[in-house]
C-alpha cells in the first residue's frame, strides 16, 4: 500500500474556516481524513499540508510512527502551529487509513476502549448574551435541556493584559449569575484566552475561589511557562492549559514545571494521534487529568472521541452546544449525547467519519478575523444555529 496524494478542502463555519484532508492510496476507495483547523490562518495550513505531500508520495501509509518522525525531522523548523497542525491533520488521516485497512475502529488499535462514553461540558451555549442575566438564563437552559457536565465560557469582554474595574465587575457578576442558575448541576470553567498578566490573573483567580469553579483557563499570556507555574503556586483555583502548545515535550515542560492542574492538547495541533497519547501518557504519570481541547469541526471531533476511548487518564470532552445547521451536510458524523455523556461510535472503522467534497465546496472559504479583543466573543454563531449530535 502507498500513498498517492493529498487533498486539502477549506469549509466556511461561521466562527472559522473548517480545514480537512484526505490523504490518498494506491487501494480503490482506500483514503483517509484528517482536520488541521488553525483559526485565521487556513491558507497557510493549507499550504504546510501539501509541503508535506511530496516527502511522503510512495510510502505506506501504515507506517504511521516512521512518517510522522521524518515529517517533523526533515521539516528543519520544528515545531510551532502551522507545522504540528499539518502534521496533525496528516496523522489522523493515516490513522484513519489503517483502522478502514483493518476494518476496525481507531479506538481497537489504541489499545481498546476504556469507556463506551465521555462525559463533556459545553462551549458556545452561551451564544448572543452580552449581559450577566443572559448568561445566566442560558445556563439553566443548557443544563437542562442537554445535561452538560459542565459550561465554559470567557466573560471578559474585550480586555486584554489587565482588566478594568467595571470590566472586573459586570465579569464577577457574570459568573456569579451563571453559578446561581446552574445550582450544582453542572461544573462551571472560565476561559481565560491567555489574555492577562500575572497580577491580573492572580487577582482573577482569587475572586473565582467564590465559585468553586472547576479550573482557570489559560489566565495568562501563553508565552511563559515560569509565570503560570507561579500563578498556580499562589493560587487555590485549579488552573487549566495547552491549547497552544505542540507536542510532547512542551506538555513535559509544562507538568514538570507543576504549572498546570489540568492539560487541554488538541488532536488538530499537537501532533495527532500519535502525539495526543504520548501527551496523554506523560499527564497520567503525573497524575493529571487529560481533558483534551475541541472546538473545532467534525474530523478533530471523531479523531479525539477515539483517543478518548482508549485513555484511562482522560476526563472531560470540549463539545460546541451548537454548529452551523449544514454540518451534518458535510460529513456522515454520527454523535449522540445523551445526559451530558457523548457516545463513542463502535461499529464504524477508522476514526469513524468521512467528508462529503461537494458539499464542502457549497460553503467555500471567508475571511474572519479574531473576536476576542473586540468585544465580540459571544456572537460565534449564526442565528440558524443548531445541534449537529442526536440524542
Amino acid at each position: 500500500m502507498k500513498i498517492t496524494g493529498i487533498k486539502t478542502f477549506v469549509c466556511n463555519a461561521y466562527r472559522t474556516n473548517w480545514v480537512f484532508v484526505k490523504v490518498l492510496t494506491d487501494e480503490p476507495g482506500l483514503y483517509g481524513v484528517g482536520e488541521a483547523t488553525l483559526e485565521y490562518k487556513e491558507h497557510t495550513i493549507v499550504s504546510a499540508c501539501l509541503e508535506l505531500e511530496r516527502d511522503l508520495l510512495g510510502k505506506d501509509p501504515r507506517d504511521i510512527e516512521a512518517l510522522w518522525h521524518s515529517s517533523y525531522r526533515d521539516a528543519y523548523w520544528r515545531g510551532g502551529p502551522v507545522l504540528m497542525s499539518a502534521i496533525s491533520a496528516v496523522d489522523i488521516a493515516l490513522w484513519d487509513i489503517l483502522g478502514k485497512s483493518l476494518n476496525v475502529p481507531v479506538w481497537r488499535l489504541l489499545g481498546g476502549q476504556v469507556r463506551d462514553k465521555v462525559p463533556c461540558y459545553a462551549n458556545g451555549w452561551f451564544a448572543g448574551a452580552k449581559e450577566p442575566e443572559e448568561f445566566g438564563a442560558k445556563a439553566a437552559e443548557a443544563v437542562e435541556t442537554a445535561g452538560w457536565k459542565g459550561l465554559k465560557w470567557d466573560p471578559f469582554g474585550a480586555a486584554y493584559r489587565q482588566l478594568e474595574p467595571q470590566a472586573f465587575r459586570k465579569a464577577l457578576a457574570c459568573v456569579e449569575k451563571v453559578f446561581e442558575a446552574v445550582d450544582g448541576r453542572a461544573e462551571i470553567l472560565i476561559e481565560g484566552h491567555g489574555r492577562f498578566d500575572l497580577p491580573t490573573a492572580l487577582r482573577i483567580a482569587n475572586a473565582l475561589e467564590d465559585f468553586n469553579i472547576l479550573w482557570f483557563e489559560e489566565p495568562i499570556i501563553p508565552d511563559t511557562i515560569e509565570a503560570l507555574a507561579d500563578l498556580r503556586s499562589r493560587v487555590k483555583v485549579p488552573l487549566s492549559f495547552g491549547e497552544r502548545l505542540y507536542s510532547a515535550w512542551q506538555f513535559r515542560t509544562l507538568l514538570e514545571a507543576r504549572a498546570a492542574d489540568f492539560v487541554q492538547p488538541d488532536v488538530s495541533h499537537a501532533g495527532g494521534i500519535t502525539e495526543m497519547r504520548k501527551i496523554a501518557a506523560i499527564a497520567e504519570s503525573h497524575h493529571i487529568p487529560f481533558c483534551p481541547h475541541n472546538p473545532s469541526g467534525p474530523v478533530a471531533n471523531a479523531a479525539t472521541l477515539q483517543l478518548a476511548a482508549s485513555q484511562p487518564g482522560f476526563y472531560l470532552l470540549e463539545t460546541m452546544a451548537s454548529d452551523v445547521p449544514y454540518r451534518r451536510e458535510i460529513c456522515n458524523e454520527q454523535v449522540t449525547l445523551r445526559d451530558g455523556y457523548m457516545h463513542i461510535p463502535a461499529d464504524r472503522p477508522g476514526i469513524g467519519v468521512d467528508i462529503d467534497e461537494a458539499a464542502i465546496a457549497r460553503y467555500p472559504y471567508q475571511p474572519i478575523s479574531l473576536r476576542h479583543y473586540k468585544g465580540t466573543l459571544t456572537e460565534i454563531r449564526p442565528q440558524n444555529a443548531a445541534a449537529y449530535f442526536s440524542k
